[in-house]
């Protein structure tokens, strides 16, 4: 545990608390609260590593953060409403999510579990960009001041157009193709 005015220091917590937590979504983004023999300390997970094939969590990099400065942390986002847009709808068209989260910077009382990003207009042909994510009060895209070529394509809906196989029957590998 690292970070805010208190010296770096080394913790041992329980295995199966921390294994049970972290296969939830919230414990990579949300400030936790650390119980160290009675003093409580806010803390946002920075890194996890687990060993490459048994359950079992190796270290674990945790970050105190004050009530009054903003912090970095990405944040997943939720897509909501999908089936019921007129692309979702359609069986000739692929939604494709291109982001699955989102860096944002907020102080820790408005760090967001998540953000839902409503695909309920999307249509064949749309393209929804980070700028058009509706973010909680507080909570800011850095990627966005870096200039418009940084918004980049959250998720796109693109019409597929199926190949035939060649009429003179070459063999050939049917497949799609997204335009």
């Amino acid at each position: 545990m690292y970070g805010g005015e208190l010296e770096p220091v080394s913790i041992q917590l329980n295995h199966e608390q921390i294994w049970l937590a972290q296969q939830n979504e919230w414990f990579y983004s949300s400030i936790l609260d650390l119980n160290l023999n009675g003093d409580v300390q806010q803390v946002l997970l920075r890194d996890i590593q687990r060993h490459p094939f048994k359950q079992l969590i190796m270290h674990i990099d945790f970050q105190r953060v004050s009530a009054n400065q903003k912090l970095s942390a990405a944040v997943p986002l939720h897509f909501i409403n999908e089936e019921a847009s007129p692309a979702g709808k359609s069986s000739e068209v692929v939604v494709t999510h291109e982001l699955n989260e989102v860096q944002v910077v907020c102080l820790p009382k408005d760090l967001p579990e998540f953000i839902e990003v409503d695909l309920g207009a999307l249509e064949v042909g749309n393209v929804i960009h980070l700028s058009e994510i509706k973010l909680p009060a507080g909570v800011e895209i850095p990627e966005l001041k870096l200039g418009k070529e940084r918004d980049v394509a959250v998720v796109a809906a693109k019409h597929v157009r199926i190949q035939e196989e060649d009429a003179a029957g070459e063999e050939g590998s049917e497949g799609a193709e997204t335009k």
